[in-house]
């Protein structure tokens, strides 16, 4: 990175790279690497440095981000206007770039105060659940929940962090076999297995498409003192669910709160990377640092969880090339060209996202979005492939399938074990996580300075010469300890019950 003078500072990310990335605003006439604008640059979009020609590529971090819609002169905001998507062909190279990590000794590795599960994965948090298997128990699941939160009963159980209902908008209307329903099945039991869970109530109707009494077939689920089922046909009713259902969490409560807190190697931390009201400074700021505190996790023999396929859409033939095998490469393109069909079908285009608050931002198209977005996957090696709300069993950087809209990729990377979240966001994105604690990293000091309840780090400092290196340490330094019970902001302001989102594919019949 290069800044150059104060009168119109700027960052050149690659000596390729035909446009610049405005620091501050450019007004016309300020001087760019001897170019005099044209226009007004906004802060985080882009001026052109040289010229280029129609049709010709768009160069930013050294890679295509667009083609120019017409021929674009030295000095001129480079952005919708002149700039568009079309597809490309890139080099994957798979596994050219793969290489054995270094994973320090357990004795160096870093700890955090965590709650050991009986089966031996590790949580951060220690929450009772009430899961609901259809859109027709939800309400039932809401009552219970606020009866308990709202009672102060929780006051006589101080190592539980709360009774949360996870209500969706599915389970019926679907078909009883296919994609699907094989989703709804590994969110739901992937949520019930989350080691931020101490305990489960699973609510249903009773003649829903999603049969409970099927999901515990399949998967071998024996009910007990931390696991039990319940329907209000079967039960008698609203009322008598709710009543019954109560005394059950009632029993579980003593259990639950029997959890203590004690000293976890840092490779137990599974870590789910989000990035949402993107901006034109993520790929620069948050983005990269994130990316640098997921390679200190991995070094330190933990997890780190790439998602929102649709939001590193040319831009993943830089991690095919970090791909463990050919065969790790190769699924990773294969679910790129599932959304390629997908958006087809459905008479759609990938360049439907960034969204209008992204170009407000100074994003101009998906390759440019996406380029920042794989940012926060890091450096090292990528181990493995998931489909949406997979179990994640391989340890390192790894790469789950889930759409771009961030509360429904969080829910399918919580379904695959995620236990704490780091969350960037250049416009100012409002999330929270239950039961995986989110941290919110601000890309820019404008965005922290203005909604600091929200943000838990300001990465907007990386524009003044903070290193990436220096960052990403300190994100490090954050996970451990909301891993270890700090409240993260979006846990203080309540955030989290509301953004259960499964992932729903298929018609609704």
């Amino acid at each position: 990175m290069q800044i150059v003078p104060k009168t119109a500072r700027t960052l050149r990310l690659n000596a390729r790279d035909n446009v610049l990335v405005a620091i501050d605003v450019i007004e016309p006439g300020a001087e760019v690497e001897g170019v005099a604008a044209l226009q007004r640059v906004p802060k985080g979009h882009k001026i052109a440095v040289a010229p280029i020609g129609e049709g010709e590529p768009i160069v930013k971090f050294g890679q295509i981000i667009g083609f120019a819609s017409q021929p674009i002169v030295p000095g001129s905001h480079v952005h919708s206007h002149n700039c568009e998507f079309h597809a490309f062909e890139r080099d994957y190279a798979f596994a050219e770039d793969a290489r054995q990590e270094a994973i320090l000794p357990l004795d160096q590795q870093a700890t955090f105060q965590g709650y050991r599960r009986p089966n031996g994965k590790a949580g951060t948090r220690n929450y009772v659940a009430i899961l609901t298997s259809v859109n027709c128990s939800a309400s039932v699941a809401r009552f219970m929940a606020d009866a308990f939160n709202q009672s102060g009963i929780l006051a006589d159980y101080p190592n539980i962090d709360g009774v949360v209902p996870f209500v969706h908008g599915t389970g019926c209307g679907m078909a009883d076999k296919g994609e699907g329903f094989e989703i709804m099945k590994r969110t739901q039991w992937g949520y019930a297995s989350n080691p931020n869970i101490a305990a489960v109530l699973l609510v249903g109707l009773g003649c829903e498409v999603f049969q409970i009494g099927r999901m515990k077939s399949e998967y071998g689920i024996v009910e007990g003192d931390h696991f039990q089922t319940m329907t209000i046909q079967d039960t008698g009713g609203t009322r008598k669910t709710i009543e019954q259902g109560m005394e059950r969490i009632k029993a579980m409560l003593p259990l639950a709160n029997q959890a203590r807190r004690e000293t976890i190697p840092a490779s137990e931390l599974i870590l789910a990377l989000q990035c949402g009201g993107s901006d034109g400074y993520s790929g620069i700021s948050a983005n990269p640092a994130l990316g640098a505190a997921a390679d200190l996790l991995v070094h330190h023999g933990g997890t780190a969880i790439l998602s929102e396929t649709p939001e590193i859409y040319g831009a993943e033939h830089l991690l095919t090339r970090r791909a463990a095998s050919r065969e790790v490469g190769e699924k990773l393109v294969e679910r790129i060209k599932w959304w390629e069909e997908y958006t087809a079908k459905n008479n759609g285009s990938m360049d439907n996202n960034p969204s209008p608050g992204n170009k407000a931002g100074g994003l101009t198209t998906i390759l440019e979005k996406s380029l920042g977005a794989a940012a926060k996957g890091g450096t090292t090696t990528l181990t493995a492939v998931y489909e949406y709300a997979e179990p994640v069993k391989e340890k390192g950087f790894v790469f789950m399938d889930t759409p771009g809209y961030d509360p429904v990729s969080a829910t399918g990377q919580v379904a695959g074990g995620a236990n704490v979240l780091c969350f960037t966001t250049g416009r100012g994105s409002a999330y929270g996580c239950k039961p995986t604690p989110s941290i919110k990293l601000a890309t820019n000091s404008d965005i922290y300075r203005r909604m600091q309840d929200d943000m838990d780090i300001n990465c907007g400092d990386v524009l003044e010469g903070v290193s990436i290196e220096e960052k990403g340490k300190e994100i490090f330094d954050k996970i451990l300890a909301v891993a270890s019970g700090e409240k993260s902001k979006s846990e203080e302001l309540g955030y989290g019950s509301n953004e259960f989102v499964p992932w729903q594919v298929g018609a609704t019949m």
